[in-house]
């Protein structure tokens, strides 16, 4: 597949156990306008997602839910917890949907700066970085940054996160076996050594808390105009 070089993430270890434990906690409404929110009936309260990240936000969108909020400050860095991991791809997922997102970053060693999660909605606050790199994020974002789309016997990923348009196809078929497991995670010491080289060049993947996934979303809702994206 094509590759441009890349930072690869660190890993900190992580059991299964761990992993899934660590569900985000998230607030519910039902609208994305702050002061809607505030009207009777349009907060649902919180709850756990322990489930993977695609169906819960699926379900979700599904129920109404227009906007969540990560209860927990979510960490971008190389040694990010399981619970930080989870709720960047949940934060993914919600961002492929078209969710309101209310969350805040934490990054401590600038990797923030890499713009590696900037295609994700924006946090409302940035700690351990340059305000800057917030005021970046927010100003630069618009939907669907960086997306995969499949086709026939390929998967096509666009990606506009760092400027200019960069076009990767997925066709051989150890990498597209793997895109499944590492859109919700999977232990990176059973990722086949030439899949984790090539997707961690071409910056397709995080790796945090022992773990690989899946950095591009999937197209759901298509923007206009299309050709932006």
């Amino acid at each position: 597949m094509p590759s441009r070089s890349a930072e690869r993430t660190g890993l900190h270890g992580s059991g299964a156990a761990a992993w899934r434990a660590a569900a985000p906690e998230v607030e519910l409404w039902l609208d994305y306008d702050p002061d809607v929110r505030e009207l009777p009936g349009f907060a649902l309260g919180r709850r756990a997602l322990t489930g993977p990240a695609q169906a819960e936000v699926t379900e979700l969108h599904r129920a109404g839910v227009r906007c969540l909020r990560l209860t927990e400050p979510v960490r971008l860095c190389a040694d990010a917890p399981a619970a930080s991991a989870r709720a960047l791809m949940l934060l993914r997922e919600a961002t492929g949907q078209g969710l309101a997102v209310l969350w805040q970053a934490v990054c401590p060693d600038g990797c923030a700066a890499q713009r590696r999660f900037h295609h994700l909605y924006p946090p409302e606050q940035l700690t351990g970085g340059p305000q800057e790199v917030l005021a970046d994020w927010r100003a630069t974002y618009f939907p669907s940054k960086c997306v995969l789309r499949r086709g026939p016997g390929f998967v096509e990923v666009r990606d506009r996160r760092f400027g200019t348009l960069e076009l990767f196809t997925i066709d051989e078929p150890g990498h597209l076996a793997q895109l499944e497991a590492l859109s919700e995670g999977v232990e990176v010491d059973r990722l086949p050594d030439a899949v984790r080289r090539d997707f961690a060049e071409a910056g397709l993947i995080a790796e945090q808390a022992g773990r690989a996934w899946l950095l591009p979303m999937r197209v759901r809702r298509w923007p206009f105009p299309s050709l932006t994206v």
